[in-house]
């Protein structure tokens, strides 16, 4: 059992019955207040019947996406700004009503910022009645002809109700009309002229369907709850002048009339559904004595002035109607003596405390405490409204935190099916209050989603309907005939009837008194007096006796009639009992086919919810899959771009190699091909030459000369003026490099250099010069094996790397290598020269000669050709 008592909104088996596989949502409705001012800014607009749509206020913006919001919110109906009181009262709390009658509990309540209109659409204004008198109007309309006395039924201080004899409630009545001042206000009073207009409702709205074999009572209190403590409006409280006295304000003052009453507390009654415990109920008769009582606890409520309210309320008020109805007996006389036979239903009606900001309302001291307290109730109800739907929409079980505020504990019986709930968002439409009419709209459109479970329809007590009015007309009618028959019409009548028909008839008696012996008028006269009332004796005995005997055939004839009519009602009982006992033995089939299919409906819902578990854990294990198939989809994706790129990477660079080894090779068969070609010219110089006669050696002037008119090479002139050192411009003319010359190099100062048009040249390589460029080379000098300076110069690229920092990739390697002249082979002349070889040698010398500078090309990279460098270069003198 503590188990169950701790599940939230779970109840006990005990309460109030309700079915819970039928369930309403919450009815929310929107209305929204007219502009106090035509020129004021508006930012909210109605769409339709259902919808509102809400926008930011020029100069106000919100960033999403860095454009305006307009935001449209839906509601079971949206009355404007034109709509009355009457409109409003027709389509939300007329079925309220109508369900109060029927024995079912209702919840309205008005939430809003401070300043939209909640006060207004509860109670109304002089001339246009809000909700709450519209509500005690057609209360009374409905069940006017059909109340009880006062104090037939009484109210007990644990919430219930019992029911008193006539004798008991006479009592009572008699007591109450010997107070020298009544505690409610009589129906024959004059109504105050302060709220005539409010209640004087033309309308005459009432139920239609009202039981009239039953009897009503109707009982209002009026709470409030401020600072989160309930107030009792009601309450008389005796005047103490110890004690200091307060106003409306919560202000000491010296003449006041009002001290503060005593908090009251909530109790849970046997059925588990909240009270306040010592709470003043008034039965009221009619609806100016309800509204009175409602008005007199209205003066009493807790209001203040603020800067956005004139009458600010700072306390949330609770107006409960309850509406007591027992049937009556068979006879249609009495009231059933049966508490069983209670039923109690009622309406709450709640005027919430307006949300407000302390910023803008400039609250302080206890302005502010009040501000804190209003906006704590109001964010536990949404709290509660929250973890209500979390726990419908996603099967969740947490605990509903109703306790934290008075407000939702005192109507925590509504949220777990004690009734139909229905809340009226009052929304003002000015732009100053755009975030709060917002988070109002919010909260409204989350309420909407909770449902509440549809109570059940009362039990029917079982006698028969229609014994009122049978049981009216049935004295009507003997009243009737009583009065056609000349009798009378109940017993008190007769007696008195008779009575005054002897005092009226019999003729006075004459003075008796005897003052003279020989008087003999006296007696005379009393003998005929005496005797003329025997015989009307006589007379109202006859008329007696008919009357008696005419009463008595009635009575026989009503015999008969009644014996007649039992008859009759047997044999329709025993035809009834037959249906009955069919209906019986067809309700027992039904209900052992309702348990089969009820145990089927158990068993397919075990199965439904093991397939719903393997549903559930399969589509776990599917997202997972799926979400690792993504994964690898995404890392496929990315693997696969980074080898389409590696492989573009690659192909340029090996097309970039292909490109510039074939086009090493066409320069390397170019040179070879020209070499060959020049040798073949100097060959076929050579032998073409005419033999006959022996040339003498010449000189190597004359040799130098002979080679210059025989070859196209040039030759080296000894006069010749000295030559100017020229660069060999780089293949890689255009684009930037960085030229990194080691201060350990020597300078070769050969004729031909390398030379790099718009290089940085630094003596270290460093982060900030590769930044800057796209080309990296080298200057790298080494000893050969034959003992000469070789030059290498060492290229490559400059990248950029994830870090951010540069990289270089080398590519190719240019060598730069000189010979000296010395270390040619020459053919020496003999002692005797022979004349043939000599021609031979000097034709041999001749070709080197000529061929003595040569560039040779060798296979280099993309940017150019490698060189080779043959000259003589200067030696050093040791």
């Amino acid at each position: 059992m503590k188990a169950a008592r701790a599940k939230t909104p779970r109840r006990p088996a005990v309460k109030k019955p309700s079915n819970p596989s039928l369930k309403d949502p919450v009815g929310v409705y929107c209305r929204v207040r007219p502009l106090s001012r035509p020129d004021q800014e508006c930012c909210i607009e109605v769409i339709n019947e259902t919808t509102v749509q809400i926008h930011p206020p020029d100069g106000y913006r919100i960033f999403r996406n860095g454009e305006y919001r307009e935001t449209q919110y839906s509601f079971k109906e949206v009355f404007g700004t034109l709509v009355v009181q009457k409109e409003l009262f027709n389509v939300v709390a007329k079925p309220l009503v109508e369900d109060l009658i029927r024995g079912k509990n209702g919840l309205l309540f008005t939430y809003g910022v401070t300043g939209s209109g909640k006060t207004h659409t509860m109670t109304g204004s002089p001339g246009d009645g809000g909700l709450l008198p519209r509500c005690l109007d057609m209360i009374f309309n409905s069940i006017g002809p059909f109340q009880a006395k006062r104090f037939v039924f009484k109210l007990d201080d644990k919430n219930g109700v019992d029911v008193q004899c006539e004798v008991d409630a006479l009592l009572e009545r008699q007591k109450r009309d010997a107070m020298p001042v009544p505690k409610t206000p009589s129906g024959k009073r004059q109504i105050d002229p302060e709220f005539a207009d409010m209640i004087n409702v033309q309308d005459h709205c009432k139920v239609e369907e009202v039981d009239e074999d039953n009897v009503y009572s109707v009982f209002v209190s009026y709470i409030e709850i401020y600072n989160n403590y309930i107030y009792d409006l009601l309450e008389e409280a005796p005047f103490e002048p110890i004690k200091p006295k307060w106003n409306n304000c919560n202000t000491p003052v010296r003449n006041g009339d009002f001290i503060p009453p005593q908090s009251k507390i909530l109790r849970e009654d046997q059925n588990h559904n909240m009270y306040v415990t010592g709470c003043t109920e008034v039965e009221v008769k009619s609806t100016e004595e309800a509204f009175e009582v409602f008005w007199r606890g209205q003066k009493k409520r807790r209001i203040a002035n603020t800067q956005l309210n004139r009458e600010s309320s700072r306390s949330h008020s609770v107006f409960i109607i309850k509406l007591a109805q027992a049937p009556l007996d068979a006879d249609g006389d009495n009231v059933l003596q049966e508490k069983e036979q209670i039923t109690l239903s009622q309406l709450s009606l709640v005027d919430l405390a307006g949300s407000e900001r302390t910023n803008r309302t400039k609250a302080e001291g206890n302005r502010l405490r009040e501000a804190g307290n209003i906006n704590q109730s109001l964010m536990t109800l949404r709290t509660c409204i929250e973890v209500l739907r979390e726990n419908q929409m996603y099967g969740t079980n947490k605990m509903v935190p109703y306790r934290d505020s008075k407000l939702t504990h005192l109507f925590k019986n509504y949220f777990d099916g004690e009734g139909k709930v229905r809340m009226i968002v009052c929304v003002n439409p000015k732009a100053e209050d755009y975030e709060e009419s917002l988070q109002v709209m919010r909260f409204a459109e989350m309420t909407q989603e909770v449902e509440v479970a549809r109570p059940v329809d009362r039990p029917l007590c079982g006698l028969t309907p229609g014994r009122r009015f049978r049981n009216q007309a049935f004295r009507e009618e003997l009243s009737r005939k009583l009065e056609m028959r000349g009798g009378p019409i109940n017993g008190e009548t007769e007696e008195q009837s008779v009575s005054e028909m002897f005092l009226q008839n019999f003729p006075p008696l004459p003075s008796c008194e005897l003052l003279d012996v020989n008087d003999d008028q006296t007696l005379p006269k009393l003998i005929e007096v005496l005797e003329k009332r025997h015989k009307l004796r006589q007379m109202l005995s006859e008329e007696f006796a008919k009357n008696v005997l005419a009463f008595k055939t009635m009575l026989q004839d009503f015999d008969s009639s009644i014996v007649s009519k039992e008859n009759y009602i047997q044999g329709k009982l025993s035809e009834k009992e037959k249906t009955i006992a069919g209906q019986k033995m067809e309700l027992e089939r039904l209900e052992k086919k309702i348990k089969t299919l009820e145990y089927k409906i158990e068993i397919l819902e075990k199965t439904a919810t093991i397939y719903e578990e393997d549903k559930r854990n399969l589509q776990q294990e599917l997202e997972s899959k799926s979400q690792k198939l993504q994964r690898q989809a995404s890392d496929k994706r990315r693997l696969e771009a980074r080898l389409q790129g590696m492989v573009a990477e690659t192909t340029m660079k090996w097309e970039k190699e292909c490109e510039r080894r074939v086009a090493a090779k066409q320069l390397e068969m170019q040179n070879k091909l020209w070499v060959k070609d020049e040798k073949l010219k100097q060959l076929k110089a050579i032998v073409t030459e005419p033999k006959n006669e022996k040339p003498e050696r010449p000189s190597r002037e004359r040799d130098r000369e002979k080679t210059v008119q025989r070859s196209v090479s040039p030759s080296p002139a000894p006069n010749a003026p000295p030559v100017r050192l020229r660069h060999r411009r780089s293949r890689s003319a255009g684009e930037r490099w960085v030229d990194h010359k080691p201060p350990s190099n020597l300078p070769t100062e050969t004729v031909m250099q390398p030379h790099v048009p718009h290089a940085i040249t630094v003596a270290a390589a460093s982060e900030k010069a590769l930044a800057k460029c796209d080309k990296y080379m080298l200057t790298h000098q080494e000893l050969a094996s034959d003992g000469e300076i070789e030059t290498k110069l060492i290229k490559g690229d400059v990248f950029k790397t994830r870090g951010g920092g540069q990289a270089v990739q080398f590519t190719e390697i240019e060598t730069l290598k000189q010979e000296s002249p010395t270390g040619r082979k020459r053919r020496s002349s003999p002692s005797n020269p022979d004349p043939h070889e000599d021609a031979a040698d000097s034709e041999w010398t001749d070709v080197e000669t000529r061929c003595s500078v040569a560039v040779e090309m060798r296979a280099g990279s993309a940017l150019g050709p490698g060189y080779q460098h043959h000259a003589q270069p200067k030696r050093r003198k040791p």
